[in-house]
């Protein structure tokens, strides 16, 4: 059906405009920026919560404790997982397993936490100075999980490591 008279079209154009603009892209002026700040006390304080979390479910489940040692509480994180300790819908827990694992990077490659606000939302990153690259490591578990992805955690971190280790300058003689 085709409008018939100007209020018909207006009306139309106004029903059919935000149809039109889902599929553009925003200019680069509209988006909103990026901004990274440290955690607040709050969100460490949660943070801390949420690595006890982990630590006292593998201390119950498996007889132990995370230790910071990458491949050995890589590993525990996939026991958690294999043995059906955690499943795809505990998500607060998949995040807390997310955190764990940010850990390990943070102190492997020596990168920080901070949170990164974007026009997706405020999230909580590890921030690689050397290279301005940003890891989402409390979802790296949890969304594959949530849609039946398997990936072990020993790749998912090894990914990770990867996309950091890429981005920074090589030294010379490398």
């Amino acid at each position: 059906m085709r409008p018939s008279s100007p209020a018909q079209w207006f009306l139309t154009a106004i029903l059919l405009l935000p149809a039109a603009l889902a599929g553009m892209a925003l200019p680069a002026s509209a988006q909103q920026p990026v901004t990274v700040s440290p955690p607040s006390k709050l969100t460490l304080s949660f943070m801390a919560q949420q690595r006890a979390s982990i630590d006292e479910l593998a201390r119950r489940a498996l007889g132990q404790a995370i230790s910071g040692d990458p491949d050995r509480d890589v590993r525990l994180l996939q026991r958690l997982l294999d043995r059906g300790i955690v499943r795809a819908e505990d998500v607060s827990t998949l995040q807390a397993m997310g955190v764990v694992l940010g850990d390990l990077l943070a102190s492997e490659l020596g990168l920080d936490w901070v949170m990164y606000d974007d026009d997706s939302g405020r999230s909580r990153a590890l921030h690689d100075a050397q290279t301005d690259t940003y890891l989402f490591p409390v979802t790296m578990i949890s969304r594959r999980q949530q849609v039946g992805n398997e990936k072990p955690v020993a790749a998912i971190y090894a990914d990770a490591k990867t996309v950091v280790e890429q981005a920074r300058p090589k030294l010379p003689f490398q």
